[in-house]
């Protein structure tokens, strides 16, 4: 009888990818949603925000505590790397401690029950053997690990480190691979894909990532996730827009826009410069646009936190997530005096209404649409309905459109169709199937 595995994912899609690796390292184990009856838990921590952290520490503890005897608890990813000493020293319930370099080893950590922390940080490559889950068509792509950059508010680099790309021949290989395995919707992803390459002194990185990525017969859809202000280039806006592979799809996090709080928080783009190119990126034919923003960071007076709000009402993303601010050891802002917490709830409150008003206006604006979508499966809403996702929206973040016709056509999840956007029900798209494609 195999011996069962519960594997916890949490924070980011970069996380999934490491989880993914080590999905594949332990292929013999049955994977099991019973976390009572595994003999191995792991749970793959993130470390970004507070929030994150209270989250990673809650799931362990709360899986400590329901798991059976003789279970291995693991507990990996940036918290564990981030806070190694402290966790290892007050958390006695976890068996074995790993963190960001060691995910191709957890077969040998498990066997050996010991604990380890590489001091390179792991990149996934073409040969990483990853299981790929929640999907039989769409993966993510990790091009590069770590950071340049050197925001105020963001710890990313002191446990992730600087930027260290993958070769193109290695993500070109990966994709290679998955088209072969029937994949053919991938997203890019990693601190700071506009950054890619730069470590390898390719001076536009990104843009030889997609004319790559372009001539692998199979690909049908693509997008890059994370872009950064200062390292994004009007020729990147163009390369993306005019490709027939890559949608137009412009994830890029602002983060602020007023001009004083982005020189306190160190972003390397002013006001005028970061204004100047999301209205580049909104003058493209059907572009997507998504950014985050934060509420609440030290030094945001009234008068900027307000120029946030006017800024995000008039422009109008298609989405935009709100961010508390979160006080973070080893960051620049970490000693600087702080808003209080009720402060930053109301801003966060208020910026969120705002991106509910944006979200809506932009799903009002598809009605009549025809969209090329791919059916996920069956809704949660109803067992009639089926869920599906333009392509041109990133998977789990941007949401799903209800087919709830289906024009008497074969229904197979994963595949793509044509469909026509009928209308807008509180803030749910329906759709009608047109045709297979």
């Amino acid at each position: 009888m195999n011996k069962k595995l519960h594997l916890v994912s949490l924070g980011c899609t970069k996380n999934l990818v490491d989880s993914e690796v080590m999905l594949g390292r332990l292929k013999d184990y049955e994977i099991t949603d019973d976390n009572t009856e595994a003999d191995v838990i792991i749970v793959n921590t993130c470390g970004f925000i507070d929030a994150a952290k209270e989250e990673s520490i809650n799931t362990v503890l709360s899986l400590h505590d329901e798991r059976k005897e003789n279970s291995i608890l693991v507990m990996s990813g940036c918290l564990s790397e981030r806070y190694k000493e402290e966790l290892q020293a007050d958390m006695p319930e976890i068996d074995i401690f790993t963190g960001v370099g060691d995910y191709e080893k957890i077969d040998e950590l498990i066997a050996s029950k010991q604990s380890t922390f590489s001091p390179e940080v792991y990149l996934a490559t073409e040969t990483s053997g990853r299981v790929i889950t929640g999907s039989n068509y769409h993966a993510y792509i990790k091009i590069a690990e770590g950071c340049n950059q050197a925001c105020s508010f963001c710890a990313i680099p002191s446990f992730k480190g600087k930027l260290h790309s993958r070769s193109l021949s290695s993500i070109v290989k990966e994709v290679e691979n998955l088209v072969a395995q029937g994949f053919y919707d991938f997203s890019f992803i990693s601190q700071d894909s506009s950054s890619y390459g730069r470590d390898m002194e390719l001076k536009d990185g990104l843009i030889e990532l997609i004319k790559k990525v372009e001539a692998i017969e199979g690909v049908q859809s693509a997008r890059i996730l994370y872009l950064y202000p200062s390292t994004t280039t009007f020729a990147l806006v163009d390369a993306i827009a005019d490709s027939e592979i890559f949608q137009t799809y412009y994830d890029m996090p602002i983060q602020h826009i007023d001009d004083a709080m982005l020189k306190t928080m160190k972003r390397g783009f002013g006001e005028q410069k970061t204004i100047e190119l999301l209205e580049y990126m909104k003058s493209k034919p059907g572009a997507f646009l998504r950014t985050s923003v934060i509420a609440g960071h030290p030094g945001e007076s009234e008068e900027s936190f307000q120029r946030l709000c006017d800024f995000m009402e008039t422009f109008e993303f298609d989405r935009f997530n709100t961010f508390h601010y979160s006080n973070e050891e080893t960051t620049a802002a970490y000693a600087m005096e702080q808003v209080d917490e009720e402060t930053i709830d109301q801003r966060a409150q208020l910026l969120g209404e705002i991106a509910e008003t944006s979200t809506l206006k932009s799903l009002e604006k598809m009605v009549g649409q025809t969209v090329t979508l791919a059916i996920d499966g069956e809704s949660d809403e109803h067992e009639y309905l089926l869920s599906a996702r333009p392509l041109i929206w990133a998977v789990d973040i941007d949401g799903e459109i209800l087919i709830n016709d289906t024009s008497d056509l074969p229904v197979e999840y994963g595949k793509r169709y044509e469909a026509k956007v009928t209308e807008l029900v509180g803030s749910q798209l329906l759709a009608t199937l047109i045709k297979a494609l």
